[in-house]
């Protein structure tokens, strides 16, 4: 197989409708957005918009679908959110029940798709800038934790946000947060430098979601908002039924991850 990084995304895609397995979509497809899929039930579906709406920067929106329909008309036209992600985690109220490689047979015709942005975009720009990325090099998911900061409640949902981490040299924390801050579909810039006790953080070796990564020497922390937020957020509601990506194995679109270019002066 060809390195993940130089794959476009319709390789990717039709690769995991085969059923491949990828312990993680960093690094895949380099210079495209990659997302979280949330699909829940029609009647949960305003709820979650408003939630997404009101918490931008953890809740990129890249697309919703109509109900029932598992493609995404924005984003990649040609694709099928029941098929084309390396892993699903399938829940009933709140809880996990199962995790497949296919979600085709538990799709249903009220789902609502909620495609969100995911940190995974501004990657490759920090590789370019010179930034290292410790958890692609360690060929490990990204560390995500759950924090104590509150996001704005919508309707049933409320709850805290979700960051994901990646140790930077001290030296290079400036570039990366102009090179994040630029990609707002992909979460913007840090949330937060440093201590992770402000953000409620006890123990970085264990985070809530992902794989721990190891820090060279002086590296600090650098936090950003989360896409699983979402996900965290809807689930703690206990809702009937929902479909979710695996954390760290995402929806590869085909939109640039490439900020975009201003308009000329007129």
């Amino acid at each position: 197989m060809s390195q993940p990084s130089v794959l476009t995304p319709t390789q990717a895609r039709a690769l995991f409708r085969t059923g491949a397995q990828a312990a993680t979509t960093s690094g895949w497809c380099r210079g495209y957005a990659q997302a979280n899929l949330l699909a829940v039930p029609r009647d949960l579906a305003f709820d979650t918009l408003l939630f997404v709406q009101r918490n931008p920067d953890a809740c990129p929106l890249l697309e919703v679908t109509d109900p029932g329909d598992p493609h995404p008309r924005e984003v990649a036209a040609s694709a099928d959110l029941r098929t084309d992600l390396p892993a699903y985690r399938v829940y009933e109220n709140g809880a996990p029940v199962a995790e497949v490689a296919d979600a085709t047979g538990y799709w249903r015709d009220d789902l609502v798709a909620f495609l969100i942005g995911c940190s995974f975009g501004f990657e490759a720009a920090l590789s370019a800038a010179g930034v290292p990325v410790r958890h692609i090099g360690q060929d490990r998911n990204v560390a995500m934790y759950v924090t104590d900061r509150p996001c704005v409640p919508a309707g049933r949902l409320s709850g805290p946000l979700v960051v994901s981490m990646r140790p930077v040299p001290p030296a290079m924390v400036d570039a990366a947060v102009e090179v994040s801050a630029r990609r707002l579909g992909t979460h913007g810039p840090p949330v937060h430098v440093g201590d992770p006790a402000a953000l409620g953080i006890a123990d970085l070796a264990r985070p809530d979601f992902g794989d721990p990564v190891e820090f060279a020497p002086g590296d600090v922390p650098v936090f950003w908002a989360c896409g699983v937020t979402a996900q965290a957020v809807v689930l703690a509601a206990k809702p009937e039924f929902a479909i979710t990506h695996s954390p760290g194995r995402m929806f590869v679109t085909d939109v640039s991850d490439a900020p975009p270019v201003p308009d000329a002066p007129l």
